[in-house]
């Protein structure tokens, strides 16, 4: 099995249903686990924040990227997705 290689995904927007139902199903499509997931809606606006494995993926990184942007395009939401390394450096002293 490989080393476990993660990311952060963001989702902003107005609620509607199947926000999660899609999201999860590009990760899916690319062979991308959910480790943790939360999300909560706040005064109409959809918030949700994944941890996901990229250890095996189906795809690359870009690929994965241009999905999620075409599927925020499709759906007016905002998704962004960083590899962890990035919060872990902002971190360290």
């Amino acid at each position: 099995m490989a080393a476990v290689s993660k990311a952060v995904v963001t989702v902003i927007g107005f609620d509607r249903k199947g926000i999660i139902a899609q999201v999860s199903g590009v990760l899916f499509e690319c062979g991308i686990n959910i480790l943790e997931i939360s999300q909560t809606i706040v005064d109409g606006m959809f918030n949700m924040l994944m941890i996901v494995d990229l250890s095996e993926p189906t795809c690359s990184f870009e690929e994965l990227q241009d999905r999620l942007s075409e599927l925020a395009s499709a759906i007016s939401v905002q998704i962004r997705i960083q590899k962890i390394e990035i919060f872990e450096a902002m971190h360290q002293i």
